[in-house]
């Protein structure tokens, strides 16, 4: 989910000058070679504040889980059933709300700096999340997901793909909890 944030980061704020700017294939890299500026004006790829990212960051979170409750309460409603198995992007938006999460707060005293988010900035940025971070944070959002405490199982209860998606979300969230609290203690 990482890798698809910084493609999404760079595809939507980066300010096209030509038609098929839209359509790179690499809008990062070419962005970090071109110098290219990103939409907001005065700031570039080489020198943006860290709220950028994060930004974008939450608004594809939002993003998931707008189309994911659109998206649902179709498929509830055609299918018959209340939380079809075969609808995963409720678990695609949970793990990315377990993944960003326990990184904000180490993001937060820095959102006003200027940071240079060429590729060996974002490797930097991204060391953080390494394979164990990775793996903590699978195994927390699934052992929540099919666990349910409370108040997991209750928000199942709500209406059509509200209930598919906000189950998803909650355990995401315990499961960033737990995940932010192994990072504090340096164990991932």
């Amino acid at each position: 989910m990482g890798v698809a944030t910084i493609v999404v980061s760079a595809i939507f704020f980066l300010h096209p000058v030509s038609i098929s700017d839209w359509f790179s294939r690499h809008p990062l890299s070419e962005a970090m070679f071109a110098d290219k500026h990103f939409l907001v004006w005065g700031s570039d790829i080489h020198n943006t504040v860290l709220a950028l990212p994060l930004l974008c960051a939450l608004l594809l979170l939002l993003i998931l889980g707008a189309i994911g409750v659109w998206s649902s309460t179709h498929v509830v409603e055609y299918s018959g059933q209340k939380d079809p198995q075969y609808v995963v992007i409720d678990e695609v938006a949970g793990q990315h709300l377990t993944l960003l999460l326990p990184l904000i707060p180490i993001a937060l005293p820095h959102l006003s700096e200027h940071f240079d988010f060429s590729g060996y900035a974002i490797f930097a940025a991204l060391s953080l999340v390494n394979w164990k971070y990775l793996l903590l944070g699978f195994i927390l959002f699934r052992v929540f997901d099919i666990w349910k405490p409370f108040p997991v199982r209750r928000l199942e209860m709500l209406p059509n793909g509200w209930g598919v998606m906000a189950d998803d979300w909650m355990a995401g969230i315990y499961a960033a909890i737990l995940l932010r609290l192994a990072l504090h203690f340096n164990l991932v």
